[in-house]
């Protein structure tokens, strides 16, 4: 074990008591980053040089009483979606390739006046759409669990790089699932805010109204902390730690147990963490979801309108530098008008209203699954169509309710996900939940074999 194995709060204490400083505790990330990721590739660019200069000046802002917050010199890693002025950010695109922004997106500004160590950016799908590919110019980050399998969505090096051991807590960004499937699939703590809480300025756009600023984490405790440091309203910490009585829990048990691609061991751990949350003290009521269909369909005629009018004058310009995949992937919007896009909106609030009157008037938080397998094998992808994972997570960027993704089980050795899903602007009993489950059981400790 060494610095890099910390958790964010024992970390923090650390540093705040001289046991530790930000420049060791970087030092031991970097060692760890240049030990694991050659198997990982979850880093597109690491920041070695700038990282370490942060790193002493937050060690010289402890000894002269200054104290920005729990984040102060602790190292974080960003999506490279995210506009950073100091390091390139490409978009997962080999069309941007060397761009260095002239400023930081607001959540990257908002880490910085943090004191956060940004230690580099991660790897990301192309413009956060499909994945992954192989005819981009750096191979996809792999699963730690096994480097053969895929992560599962555009966060893919945010996942990569927590499940790994690389770094504790990264910003990523959130669409359809893309960074609690890969929290799922790689053993990982994902959290996708309320619609709006974390600004997206400085981010490539991918659907804007979908698009969430998420994070992935190695606990849902180092979540929140990171989620308190950049996001506006009210604090996801403010409940971790207080018992769960009182709550009810509305369990979406029917929302997948049926579905022809829901593993048997992902219905046993699902059913094995309502228990277990009964045991800690809520209240465990079933709850009918509208149809899943509805709720992909509708975000998908969102996210294909949005997507193409995003792309429509740089794939006329440069259509053949995109990955052949994504370019399909976005080409598809063409057939969509804006009739279609503002008819999708409005069943988009018809769900979120429906979900809001029916369910969260009776319940503090919804439990469902994740995705419905694990990790799927890279060979999956190699195909010329697209390959798409077994998820139900779109939900809840159509409606814009928080969700939390928290490891529940294992199946042959790989990762299983449970989703948390809460009322617009309560992340904080979200973390509640989510941190008594991962407290009353031991799968967040679990760790990948050395790669």
């Amino acid at each position: 074990m060494t610095a890099a194995d910390l958790g964010i709060p024992e970390a923090a204490a650390r540093l705040r008591d001289g046991r530790l400083t930000s420049v060791a505790l970087t030092e031991a990330h970097l060692a760890r980053i240049a030990e694991r990721d050659g198997a990982y590739h979850a880093f597109l660019h690491v920041a070695a040089e700038s990282a370490l200069a942060v790193a002493a000046e937050a060690d010289a802002a402890f000894s002269r009483g200054e104290d920005f917050g729990p984040l102060q010199g602790i190292p974080v890693a960003i999506k490279d979606l995210f506009d950073t002025a100091d390091m390139p950010t490409t978009y997962g695109s080999d069309l941007h390739g060397g761009r260095v922004p002239a400023g930081d997106a607001e959540v990257v500004r908002r880490l910085r006046n943090a004191g956060a160590v940004l230690l580099g950016k991660l790897e990301t799908y192309e413009f956060a759409l499909v994945g992954p590919v192989f005819d981009r110019a750096f191979p996809p980050a792999a699963n730690p669990w096994d480097v053969t399998r895929a992560t599962g969505g555009s966060s893919s090096g945010s996942a990569a790089a927590v499940a790994g051991g690389l770094v504790r807590t990264t910003i990523g960004s959130d669409t359809g699932g893309s960074v609690r499937s890969p929290a799922a699939y790689c053993g990982a703590v994902g959290l996708k805010p309320t619609y709006g809480r974390i600004p997206t300025r400085g981010a490539f756009p991918l659907s804007p109204s979908l698009d969430h600023v998420g994070l992935v984490s190695a606990s849902v405790a180092e979540a929140a902390i990171t989620f308190d440091a950049i996001a506006d309203g009210p604090s996801a910490t403010a409940r971790l730690g207080m018992p769960l009585a009182g709550l009810t829990i509305g369990y979406a048990r029917d929302w997948f147990a049926g579905d022809p691609e829901t593993l048997p061991e992902l219905l046993d751990a699902i059913d094995g963490a309502a228990s277990l949350l009964s045991l800690l003290g809520a209240r465990i009521e079933e709850v009918t979801l509208p149809d899943a269909a509805d709720f992909e369909a509708v975000g998908a005629v969102i996210i294909h309108a949005e997507a193409f009018e995003i792309h429509r004058r740089q794939l006329a310009a440069s259509g053949a530098r995109y990955s052949r995949k994504v370019f399909q992937n976005i080409a598809s919007g063409l057939c969509l008008t804006q009739h279609d896009l503002a008819r999708g909106h409005q069943a988009a609030a018809r769900l979120r209203a429906r979900l809001d009157r029916t369910v969260f008037s009776r319940v503090d938080a919804i439990l469902t699954a994740t995705t419905l397998t694990p990790a799927i094998p890279f060979a999956d992808f190699a195909g010329e169509a697209a390959r798409w994972t077994p998820m139900r997570t779109i939900a809840f960027n159509v409606t814009g309710h928080p969700a939390l993704s928290v490891p529940c089980g294992f199946a042959d050795g790989l990762p299983l996900g449970l989703q948390l899903v809460g009322k617009a602007g309560d992340e904080a009993t979200l973390c509640q939940i989510g941190h008594a489950y991962e407290m009353a059981s031991d799968f967040s400790a679990s760790k990948p074999p050395r790669p």
